[in-house]
């Protein structure tokens, strides 16, 4: 063990008491999922069956919600907020500062379509206010490390709450606003900071979570200050533990989804009807259980056998291309950042390689990408966020702020990679297809709605021009339509997966949009299940980026190897210096859990443990 990483493993015991997080619901092992790795290996449809049941916590954890009346305040709250003239704030890290992102996207994209650059004629009467006001861009994202973080991980940039406070205040934050601080486990810092800094600017905060606030205030202070302040308002969605031990892209950012979808859509409502139809109020409060009708829904049909079978074919295709070194390509439209969340996340959990910078020649070649329909990167960045990007950019004075002397060059050089000039090298615009040729043993997979149905049928269609260009190529192709019955298509041999939607009348089209999500969510985890990236369901290939995922890989050493939880961290960080050359050069790395592992209980080097695991 070099001096370095002795050192590292010491410097993080010492505050691992703020971030030793075992006693978290969320971090606990799902009963439903137990055995999903080995299930896996055999029935492909069985395992899809688990993750989806393990789903009903989310369908069952909003039945409470919906019933007991919170939306209504909620939505109130946010309503007289933008009557007002005040903005609202969505922050998060990681899965929930994509969902964030999404939030403001889809809120900004109802409003362009409606001209909500013009005067509204949807305002109530009186409200002189809003019928002059541009309600698309009325609402906010703040995610840990800015935009760039949808694309990776911005190291350490959550376990900071001074960040939060700085992003969201340089956002412009302010007395009549209203901030909705999202975060899966309840303790993440830089989330914690949001809330705390729209506090101090008097707006009106709700703190978003998913873990009892009895296990939360006896572990974490940070957490317990929040739940214990009077000042915000507290939306505890607990629904148990993930299908993938936590993994809280799952069950936990799919429940918050449909909450504020639910509270979103009652809000568009009012916004758009107003007071003309005398039974409008009466149908909005009807938001909560509508949504909770068609969740029902949506979920049985998730868990057909037929459905099933259906998503198993593409997690089949997906597997094999991997596993033979070959790349997949997406390509979607409308549900752009519903495909860019699952692709990007697949990242840090499973220590897959992650998008590559169209000029970066030495960086692993990812294993899944995704192209849009604009012609360049910048143009498919506005078309994801509906808005320009908003990346971190802070100058040294800033910086130094911030952090001590000693991190101070260290978060520098993180934040120079974080830049919009640094997102814009993500090609995911048309000019990209080029970088990433398809060939044998390659595939491309359309994600389409049901509004681009017609549009998909005819010639030179961008989804369809694709699927047609990588068979010709050699590849396979499937498609994922989010749409209702007819749908069909001429002369393109492709594995199509209809996804059997509910009808509704909802203006945010709430339930689609976690549709889009519950199946590529178990698309995805399904296929690493398959390539062994997941023992029982344990995420043993976890990228520890920051301190809470230290922990978890630590934890989850202590559990496969019997050593303590000192001596795991020092193993863990021993091995993390051996992979960090590699990880920041974003090239393909062993898993750093199942290299301790091996070392602990065969007595192996690095470079040893590293050469077992290939072999394997």
């Amino acid at each position: 063990m070099s001096i370095t990483s002795q050192k590292r493993s010491e410097e993080f015991l010492q505050i691992s008491g703020q971030f030793k997080l075992g006693a978290l619901v969320t971090e606990s092992s799902h009963p439903v999922t137990a055995s999903l790795s080995d299930v896996a290996q055999t029935d492909i449809a069985a395992a899809l069956g688990l993750l989806f049941q393990a789903d009903g916590d989310v369908v069952e954890e909003f039945r409470e919600f919906a019933a007991s009346g919170r939306a209504e305040p909620m939505a109130a709250t946010v309503l007289a907020a933008l009557r007002n003239g005040g903005k609202i704030f969505f922050t998060g890290c990681g899965s929930t500062g994509r969902l964030s992102i999404l939030l403001d996207s889809i809120w900004r994209d109802f409003w362009r379509k409606r001209g909500g650059n013009a005067p509204s004629p949807w305002a109530r009467t009186g409200d002189e206010g809003v019928a002059a006001t541009d309600l698309e861009h009325r609402t906010i994202s703040v995610m840990a490390g800015g935009d760039y973080a949808l694309i990776k991980s911005v190291e350490g940039f959550e376990d900071f709450t001074a960040f939060g406070e700085k992003q969201i205040s340089d956002l412009g934050v302010s007395a009549g606003d209203v901030v909705f601080a999202i975060t899966e486990g309840g303790e993440t810092s830089f989330v914690i900071g949001t809330a705390w800094a729209g506090v101090e600017a008097g707006a009106k905060v709700y703190f978003v979570y998913n873990n009892p606030d009895d296990i939360l205030c006896e572990h974490v202070q940070r957490s317990r200050e929040v739940i214990q302040d009077a000042r915000i308002e507290k939306v505890n969605l607990t629904t148990g533990p993930m299908s993938i031990t936590g993994s809280t892209r799952m069950q936990a950012t799919s429940i918050q989804l449909c909450v504020m979808l639910t509270v979103l859509e009652m809000v568009v409502r009012e916004l758009v009807n107003g007071r003309v139809q005398a039974d409008h109020q009466a149908s909005a409060t009807l938001v909560p259980a509508q949504f909770l009708a068609h969740l029902e829904t949506l979920h049985a049909s998730l868990r057909t056998p037929e459905f099933l079978a259906l998503l198993g074919k593409l997690v089949a295709l997906e597997e094999s291309v991997y596993r033979s070194g070959h790349q997949n390509n997406y390509f979607a439209d409308q549900f752009g950042a519903d495909v860019l969340t699952d692709t990007t996340e697949r990242s840090p959990t499973y220590c897959t390689p992650p998008f590559r910078k169209f000029d970066d020649a030495t960086a692993t070649e990812s294993w899944a990408y995704l192209f849009l329909p604009e012609p360049d990167a910048a143009s498919a960045w506005r078309s994801i966020l509906k808005r320009p990007p908003r990346c971190v950019e802070w100058s040294e004075a800033e910086i130094h702020a911030l952090v001590s002397e000693d991190k101070f060059r260290r978060t520098q050089e993180i934040i120079r990679k974080i830049s919009t000039a640094e997102l814009m090298r993500f090609r995911i615009g048309m000019e990209g297809v080029p970088n990433r040729p398809l060939g044998a043993g390659d595939s491309a997979i359309a994600v389409l709605s049901g509004a681009e149905a017609d549009a998909f049928a005819e010639p030179g269609h961008f989804q369809r021009s694709q699927l047609e260009a990588a068979q010709q190529a050699g590849a396979q192709t499937g498609m994922i339509f989010f749409g209702t019955e007819g749908f069909e298509i001429q002369n393109l041999k492709s594995e199509i997966i209809r996804v059997p939607l509910p009808e509704t009348s909802f203006l945010l089209d709430g339930v689609t949009r976690l549709a889009v999500k519950l199946v590529m969510n178990a698309l995805s985890t399904c296929t690493m299940v398959r390539l062994g990236r997941v023992m029982g369901n344990y995420m043993v290939w976890v990228v520890p980026s920051n301190l809470k995922l230290i922990d978890r890989a630590t934890r989850y050493i202590t559990k496969l190897t019997g050593l303590d939880y000192t001596a795991a961290n020092a193993l863990l960080f021993e091995i993390i210096e051996y992979v960090e050359p590699r990880m920041k050069a974003d090239q393909a790395y062993p898993p750093v859990v199942g290299m301790a592992v091996v070392r602990a209980k065969q007595g192996l080097t690095n470079a040893e443990a590293e050469r077992f695991l290939q072999a394997q």
